[in-house]
């Protein structure tokens, strides 16, 4: 481990959270609005469902760790409530034990630590008539529905409410653009560039309006090294330096 230490943030999922930092995903924007102020550990499991979740809870999330995340944030459901396979094989888990499964995830998070902090992510919609347009010979048919999508989607807030988890309801979210299925998905499953900014936005919403104590809010967090140093930039009266240790010029969206 390299230090100084900061705040853990950890992503916990599947396909969505492993593609988060590629082609302006929402972990890599993530990364980028916490730089300096906290590390982001990516957890993400192609394909994976929340009974393979609860499998590995002991490995990824240790309750002996010397180090426990100050922030967990956990997508699964979107392969959970893909149609079962007549073969009973295949990524599909039942509408209750998904539920099962995501408290069994939420109890284990929230007892590492008395501040690690906790994020659910809902299932977003698809988009019915790409999905069938980017079937594989690779592959079987992928039975991806919102009608599915939305019954785990909702299942996932109402659990979240019952046991005081914070949760981001993508179902909804997405749909509050016009356009979604054509610009906030890639092959009408995965996230676009702008699909992962909506993402980010609700979780942005989420750490401003949580009175969580330490806050997580990326402004709330102090910035590693941010002393002034006669080695910044020369500003341009020549008499000065200017400390640019919290500046963000680069940024199209300030995140605020």
């Amino acid at each position: 481990m390299v230090g100084p230490s900061r705040p853990q943030f950890v992503l916990f999922g599947s396909s969505i959270t492993q593609f988060s930092f590629s082609n302006g995903g929402w972990g890599a924007i993530l990364a980028d609005v916490y730089a300096r102020k906290a590390d982001i550990f990516l957890r993400g499991y192609l394909s994976w469902n929340s009974r393979r979740a609860v499998q590995v809870l002991d490995q990824v999330f240790p309750k002996d760790a010397a180090v426990q995340p100050s922030l967990v944030i956990v997508y699964f459901g979107g392969n959970d409530s893909m149609g079962p396979h007549a073969s009973g094989l295949g990524p599909h888990v039942p509408l209750p034990e998904y539920v099962d499964n995501m408290r069994k995830i939420a109890t284990h998070i929230q007892g590492l630590s008395d501040k690690t902090r906790l994020i659910f992510l809902t299932c977003p919609p698809v988009n019915e008539t790409k999905v069938r347009e980017s079937s594989s010979k690779f592959l079987s048919e992928l039975v991806r529905t919102n009608e599915l999508c939305k019954g785990y989607a909702q299942a996932c807030v109402k659990l979240c409410q019952e046991m005081g988890v914070k949760v981001v309801d993508l179902f909804s979210a997405f749909q509050k653009r016009d356009d979604w299925m054509n610009v906030c998905l890639t092959d009408g499953i995965h996230l676009s560039a702008e699909g992962s900014k909506v993402v980010v936005e609700e979780i942005m919403k989420v750490l401003k309006e949580a009175e969580w104590k330490p806050s997580l809010f990326w402004k709330s967090l102090p910035t590693e090294f941010a002393e002034d140093s006669p080695y910044d930039l020369v500003a341009a009266n020549g008499s000065k330096t200017l400390n640019g240790s919290d500046w963000i010029i680069h940024r199209d969206i300030m995140w605020d």
